[in-house]
């Protein structure tokens, strides 16, 4: 082969190794590995929001300090009902989902949400 062609291999097979690992980090990131398989339910109130895609974010301060809350992707949120208006500053809440596995972290994915009384199913499948 040719120093060329052996050059176009190498590329590729760099090319392909790193979108192999980025894929394994997004799976790893947006799946749901890393949380608990037991429900977690956390109560607090609003203190910033990050809403958008890949999904939003919320920091919610409960009395054991700051959580980072990840709700759904807008489309998800929409279709449970869930406004970015809804999710704002001082607004109180309750979550109901899977606590991230490593206790140090204060992270939960949102399976559903609680706002004045009424529930917001974003994931219903994983709501039992």
């Amino acid at each position: 082969m040719s120093n060329r062609r052996h050059f176009v291999f190498a590329c590729g097979a760099v090319a392909l190794t790193g979108m192999a690992a980025y894929a394994n980090q997004a799976f790893a990131h947006h799946g749901w590995a890393w949380a608990e398989d037991n429900k977690f339910e956390l109560t607090g109130v609003i203190k910033s929001t990050k809403l958008g895609n890949p999904h939003g974010l919320l920091t919610v301060t409960a009395k054991d300090g700051d959580w980072t809350v990840e709700v759904g992707q807008p489309w998800r949120n929409e279709r449970a009902g869930v406004t970015d208006a809804m999710l704002v500053k001082g607004v109180e809440l309750t979550i109901i989902g899977n606590r991230a596995k490593d206790k140090k972290l204060k992270v939960v994915k949102a399976n559903r949400i609680v706002i004045k009384g009424k529930n917001y199913d974003l994931y219903p499948e994983r709501i039992s």
